[in-house]
């Protein structure tokens, strides 16, 4: 289970990494989603983004502080429960909100890993 749990944390890092440095970057396809789609303002954009980022980094300091990867993991279950509600709140239904699912509950996997060790 020890490996099962590293494995995924260094997943999600590679993801929330990417998916935060898109939106700092201002990626057109993330402005597009945030401003048109989504009804949000871009300076919320580049704190979901931040957020991403910084979550991405504390799991990766995680693999030697437990902690840390216990709170970065839980930050990232609460982003995706909100990236999920926007989906369905946008008229995209559940099927757009199944990927931020899968990541909720590939992080909560971890945050009931470390917890043990938090």
């Amino acid at each position: 289970m020890k490996w099962t749990i590293r494995i995924l944390q260094g997943l999600l890092a590679a993801a929330f990494l990417m998916f935060g440095i898109l939106k700092l970057a201002a990626h057109p396809i993330q402005v597009e989603a945030f401003t048109t789609t989504y009804g949000y303002g871009l300076s919320f954009m580049y704190i979901v983004g931040a957020i991403e980022l910084l979550a991405g980094i504390g799991l990766i300091i995680g693999f030697w502080k437990p902690r840390i990867a216990f709170y970065s993991a839980g930050t990232i279950v609460v982003i995706m429960a909100g990236a999920m509600l926007t989906h369905v709140r946008s008229g995209q239904g559940m099927k757009a909100a199944a990927l931020p699912l899968l990541f909720l509950m590939l992080a909560l996997i971890v945050v009931l890993g470390r917890s043990k060790r938090a």
